[in-house]
């Protein structure tokens, strides 16, 4: 080996001397090599595990504090007709729980990308926040336009913030069996609806209206406190992209997309009848004040099943054929054990009904999402969810009013149900029509 060789080999001592730039074997600069090497990607935990199960407790939780608190709207609206807002019509006093029902939905696109980028805390937090002050100040509420302030639009929206936060995070630690997670997490809402308006009517007989709803803001508030510990996020956040369109119309031109919407949205006009409604039904039919309001949590405790076994199924059977089985069925339970019950009062009757309802309205809202994920293309999921939880937001805004101003015509309660039967049957054939483009373009009958 000659010494100029030696010498090549050699590292060169004196940092003057040295050339500042390093070469590999190849001859590539090392030192800029590297500089523009991405950096590693972070390590996705992997599905489930205790980690994924934990944030499924989390989002029962919160759920159960934001859609199954909603869930007790009866009570409220029993109380208001009676007492606070008895100069008001059920039609107005229903705008306070379809305002809270329609921020459920509406900012949803809103919270989901806040989320992505910024991890669920940064929501959760403020909403959980949100949601006390609520209930703190509906407590000294005694106007209308209060109410409307307090209990509907800051509820509403914390609540909102709350349900997309939990709905996101438990379906990125889901994917073979995300059925029965996302059915798992629902199921809060049904705990929260079998739990609220049995503590709520005990807690009203012993310390007044405004007690009772500072004792909700406690229990609510340990609900909350206990899912932001809980709900962690397991992908990666994603840089804030301004330009991404949040809510894209033109999805509509996709024919499947279209008819599970409209069909959506007709379903979700006509469900909420039996949850605002039922009790001041019954009380009229002569049942006791305490029994007409247990009837919510006669129904949330038929949809505590109703939330998980149907989803679990549907992971293996097709999730649009377990929607539109169980939207047909929801409607068939108005018409078959609710109908008859307003001119042939039975309180059997009623109790046997909000346990049926119960179970396969259950199973529809926890179906809702996963349904409208599977409704088009990968790459439009994001504006597709946006878009879609618009349309319920609307639907949720305009048909408990409906609802309510016919309950004031003469056609009373069954005019109600009529509609409630009508649009919900409808809904179920623009689904079903919607589940026949899916399945004839796939090839297969699980949908």
């Amino acid at each position: 080996m000659s010494d100029d060789t030696v010498a090549a080999k050699m590292p060169l001592k004196d940092p003057e001397l040295a050339d500042s730039t390093t070469l590999n074997g190849n001859g590539v600069d090392e030192e800029k090599a590297e500089a523009e090497t991405p950096p590693p990607e972070k390590e996705i935990p992997p599905e489930e595990g205790v980690a994924g199960w934990m944030c499924i407790f989390g989002a029962f939780f919160s759920i159960a504090a934001s859609f199954g608190f909603l869930n007790a709207v009866g009570v409220f609206q029993t109380y208001y007709e009676q007492t606070l807002l008895k100069d008001y019509t059920p039609s107005d006093i229903s705008w306070i729980f379809a305002l809270q029902l329609s921020l459920m939905w509406l900012p949803g696109p809103f919270f989901g990308r806040l989320v992505d980028s910024y991890g669920p805390r940064l929501v959760l937090i403020p909403s959980s926040i949100a949601c006390v002050f609520a209930l703190g100040m509906t407590s000294l509420s005694t106007k209308y336009y209060q109410f409307i302030l307090a209990q509907g639009l800051v509820y509403g929206l914390g609540a909102g913030g709350i349900f997309t936060t939990s709905f996101v995070c438990s379906g990125q630690w889901f994917v073979r069996r995300r059925g029965l997670a996302i059915g798992t997490a629902a199921a809060g809402s049904s705990f929260g609806g079998i739990v609220f308006p049995i503590f709520l009517n005990r807690v009203l007989e012993e310390v007044g209206f405004a007690g009772m709803v500072r004792y909700s803001a406690l229990f609510v508030g340990i609900l909350l406190a206990s899912s932001c510990l809980l709900i962690t996020a397991r992908l990666p956040r994603k840089e804030w992209n301004p330009k991404l369109n949040w809510i894209d119309f033109s999805l509509f031109k996709d024919p499947a997309f279209a008819s599970y919407t409209v069909g959506a949205y007709l379903v979700m006009w006509g469900l909420w009848s039996p949850f605002d409604f039922l009790p001041t039904m019954a009380e009229s039919q002569g049942m006791s004040a305490s029994l007409s309001l247990y009837l919510i949590s006669i129904i949330n405790a038929g949809s505590f099943p109703g939330r998980i076994i149907p989803a679990h199924f549907a992971d293996k059977l097709g999730f649009f054929n377990m929607m539109v089985f169980v939207s047909f069925l929801t409607g068939v339970s108005i018409l078959c054990l609710w109908l008859p019950f307003d001119t042939h009062p039975s309180h059997a009757g009623l109790i046997v009904f909000g346990v049926v309802f119960g179970f396969v309205s259950g199973a529809y809202v926890s179906l809702l999402m996963p349904c409208a994920a599977k409704s088009g293309k990968l790459e439009t999921l994001g504006q597709r969810f946006g878009t879609f939880q618009s349309v319920i937001g609307i639907a949720s805004l305009t048909g408990l009013q409906i609802m309510g101003a016919i309950l004031e015509t003469k056609s009373g309660f069954r005019g109600m149900q009529i509609f409630s039967i009508v649009s919900i049957l409808v809904g179920t054939g623009s689904m079903g029509v919607a589940r026949y483009i899916l399945g004839k373009s796939s090839q297969t009958f699980k949908v």
